[in-house]
């Protein structure tokens, strides 16, 4: 199932993280744990923030990858199935 992760790192453990060399760490272990479909970054709401699009077919799978993101940075995580263009009119009737 393909996935989307929303996540936002507050401001002061971002800053800490991103001095002490952490911040690129992190995100880049969450990357590669993901086999990220595609990952951007920006800002959400005033924070550091990003979004992650992975496949998953192990929901036990998405413990380990909050716990890693949230001991790392103090992160605010959303995970939502998502469809593509194919899967969203796959679904809709004819």
């Amino acid at each position: 199932m393909l996935l989307m992760m929303r996540f936002t790192i507050p401001v002061e453990r971002g800053n800490t993280a991103a001095k002490e060399g952490r911040l690129e760490h992190a995100i880049e272990s969450l990357v590669e744990a993901t086999d990220a479909e595609a990952a951007y970054f920006t800002m959400i709401n005033g924070e550091r923030g990003g979004y992650v699009f992975f496949e998953e077919t192990d929901q036990a799978q998405l413990a380990q990858l909050n716990e890693s993101l949230m001991a790392a940075l103090d992160a605010a995580i959303e995970i939502v199935p998502v469809m593509s263009l194919d899967d969203l009119k796959h679904g809709l009737p004819n």
